[in-house]
């Protein structure tokens, strides 16, 4: 593969670095659920979901953090916001490691989310600094083959971890985590964005960044597709555990299947990558939510009907919704990037910021839906991919509108 302009390392370690720096996300959530039920016994005496504040606090972090991420990169370099990004990481897995009550821990996972803002964030910005068009989608779509695989073995490594030393021991891999991932950055990314191309940190300057991608039609829908893209995936980690549990009697095997399917749907970010420069970005999301739209509806009236074979058609679904992100995530990012290159460290801070806690905070009431079946969520990613498909329709006729 070829060497990313400026830079030293090859295309293929880059695209394994800029997939891990996407991934702190994921694994800093991820890896805590198998532990929910210890953490409620050690320090949250009020039950499971109080346990699960430890995910939704990171989550705030991470969102508040997204925000001002972007603009300090676009100021001050990409460099040095990771730097200060992952040594505020790895602050907060080391306070919350320690940490004696449940209180203490989510105020130092607030701090944990707000450190991952910064290698998440500014590492969008680098691929848009690097790559442009349907070369950044590509690259996009292999940083996506690591993400979606992040989702899925994070829980049985935290189990692991786990049950060899005690829950608290997660901590420290994220520690470790952020460490190895300080080193790699530091020692083979080359600064992306020259002292001349940089903007001052000014309100003026950050509101006419904010102004200008909400006036882009294409950037606008885009953005607002993939938040309903992170709805649905926010509702599959809010639920899926539960479904496993209480629908299918499955607790102690969902670290295993999760993982099964979130490694055997990493082949469509591949395929996203070896397919997008033939049938460009916008037209793969089509056709990838207009599937989801029918298979998801065949599946609610499968279950209406009272029909068998639930567990293994769930499987199957739940493949699909993962195979799915693998088309239209790492795509919806590279269109709403796309003609904001001059400002790329404020547009993913907006794009991340908008998707994740608007995601976020729509999928928080699904799972106050579940009714013992898997009907609430998959009656969400159907009634959600709809809704996305008008959308991107909307987005074709304003590019054909400005192509006209």
């Amino acid at each position: 593969m070829t060497t990313p302009k400026g830079q030293n390392l090859s295309k293929m370690e880059f695209i394994a670095l800029m997939a891990m720096m996407f991934a702190t996300i994921a694994f800093s959530i991820d890896a805590m659920m198998p532990a929910l039920p210890d953490i409620s016994a050690d320090i949250a005496p009020l039950g499971v979901a109080q346990a699960a504040l430890v995910m939704t606090f990171f989550v705030i972090g991470m969102g508040a953090g997204t925000f001002f991420t972007g603009p300090l990169s676009d100021a001050y370099g990409r460099k040095p916001v990771v730097y200060m990004g992952l040594a505020v990481y790895a602050l907060g897995a080391i306070l919350s490691w320690i940490a004696p009550t449940l209180e203490t821990m989510l105020a130092a996972r607030v701090l944990q989310g707000l450190g991952a803002a910064g290698p998440r964030v500014v590492s969008a910005a680098i691929i848009r600094d690097l790559y442009s068009g349907r070369a950044m989608a590509s690259i996009m779509s292999l940083t996506m083959v690591v993400f979606l695989l992040v989702p899925g073995v994070a829980p049985l490594i935290g189990a692991l971890i786990a049950d060899a030393f005690g829950w608290r021991a997660i901590f420290a891999a994220f520690l470790a985590f952020g460490v190895l991932l300080f080193i790699w950055f530091s020692l083979r990314i080359s600064e992306t964005l020259p002292v001349s191309a940089r903007r001052p940190l000014r309100v003026p300057l950050m509101l006419d960044a904010v102004r200008q991608m909400f006036a882009n039609r294409t950037v606008r829908l885009s953005i607002f597709v993939q938040t309903l893209m992170l709805m649905m995936l926010f509702s599959v980690l809010t639920m899926v555990q539960p479904i496993f549990d209480v629908s299918f009697g499955r607790e102690e095997s969902f670290p295993l299947w999760f993982g099964a399917v979130a490694v055997s749907s990493g082949v469509s970010s591949l395929l996203n990558a070896a397919i997008v420069g033939r049938f460009g970005m916008r037209r793969l999301v089509t056709w990838a939510l207009g599937a989801q739209v029918v298979v998801s509806a065949l599946f609610v009236g499968w279950m209406l009907a009272d029909l068998p074979y639930l567990f293994p058609l769930f499987i199957i679904w739940l493949w699909g919704v993962m195979f799915q992100g693998g088309l239209t995530v790492a795509n919806l990012n590279a269109i709403a990037m796309e003609p904001m290159g001059h400002i790329a460290g404020m547009a993913a801070s907006v794009i991340g910021a908008v998707s994740t806690v608007i995601g976020g905070a729509l999928a928080s009431p699904i799972g106050l839906l579940f009714d013992g079946t898997p009907i609430a969520l998959v009656a969400t990613v159907m009634v959600a991919s709809a809704l996305a498909s008008v959308l991107m329709q909307y987005m074709r006729r304003a590019e054909a509108a400005e192509t006209a």
